[in-house]
């Protein structure tokens, strides 16, 4: 679902051509680099209410998060934080439940991130002056060139209340959903024939920033909603719990070539080693690929892959 305000247009001619605070320490896209590291366990919960030591699970990336009585809180007091927290761990595809409460804040973006070395991206993006939608966005390999890549997406007063936001993410297809409804989904096919979907396996990375910091250029304060006021400091966003399911498990992930397709991850310690498409032809074009429980048909056209769910 696509909901589109009145200040889109005015966004779309002002957003930068990429407003990544991502990086990659080794890009396989270009070179060999080390597995990642995964984990054998499929499902993982994390009440921050509950124990103060859940945090601990987590590697903190930048700044210094605390418990609260909400649960944990990642909280900018000043010009050039980003507190920034992580899992030690990758999963390669999976379903993403964070409960949380956004900062409000002119210029302030509470985020949660899934990032892969080769740069496959899928964002959730808070904007701090805005109490009626968010925005929900991905990347396909670090791919910046295009701005349909993004959407508005209704929620109740964000920075207020606290809400489920889930990422739903297979081989076919990725949806964006809060407490429970669905509000975007993104098809294989619909990412430049597949070329541009996320794919690899990722890291969640959820944090707070500064958009509207004055230092950042005007695009970026533009879609930021304005630049942030650092008197008004401190902004905090919280979380009360996470919640991962990992679709393929295993202690290891490795690109075995420098394409960045799902099919070229090598999965050690796993029950699956690796996502392969079929070479059975029915002869009418269509492949039909069965992929651990979800269903996926593989449409050719022209050369391409498009990937649907049956």
């Amino acid at each position: 679902m696509l909901h589109l305000s009145l200040h889109t247009a005015a966004l779309l001619s002002a957003l930068p051509a990429t407003l990544g605070q991502t990086s990659t320490d080794c890009n396989p896209l270009s070179k060999t680099c080390p597995s990642d590291t995964g984990s054998t366990q499929r499902t993982f919960h994390y009440d921050f209410v509950q124990s103060s030591e859940t945090l601990a699970q987590w590697s903190t990336l930048s700044g210094s998060p605390t418990v609260g009585d909400e649960g944990v809180e990642l909280t900018i007091d000043e010009e050039g934080q980003a507190p920034t927290i992580a899992t030690s761990f990758y999963i390669f595809f999976g379903e993403i439940s964070v409960v949380m409460k956004a900062s409000a804040g002119t210029g302030i973006i509470s985020s949660i991130v899934l990032e892969s070395d080769d740069l496959d991206e899928i964002d959730w993006e808070i904007l701090g002056s805005y109490t009626t939608e968010l925005q929900t966005d991905y990347f396909g390999k670090g791919d910046s060139s295009t701005s349909n890549r993004w959407t508005w997406e209704p929620v109740d007063d964000p920075q207020s209340t606290f809400h489920n936001y889930t990422l739903t993410w297979t081989p076919a297809a990725l949806t964006w959903s809060i407490d429970g409804t669905a509000q975007r989904t993104l098809t294989y096919s619909d990412a430049a024939d597949g070329t541009r979907y996320p794919q690899t396996p990722v890291r969640i990375k959820i944090g707070i920033w500064a958009g509207g910091d004055p230092n950042n250029s005007a695009g970026t304060i533009s879609w930021a909603g304005g630049e942030t006021n650092y008197s008004q400091a401190p902004f905090t966003m919280v979380m009360q719990r996470v919640d991962i399911a990992s679709y393929y498990p295993a202690e290891t992930y490795t690109y075995s070539d420098q394409t960045g397709d799902f099919e070229s991850i090598v999965m050690e310690g796993g029950s699956v080693t690796s996502l392969s498409v079929s070479a059975a032809d029915s002869g009418s074009g269509i492949k039909l690929v069965t992929i651990f429980w979800h269903a996926l048909v593989l449409t050719k056209q022209g050369g391409a892959r498009h990937y649907d769910t049956i």
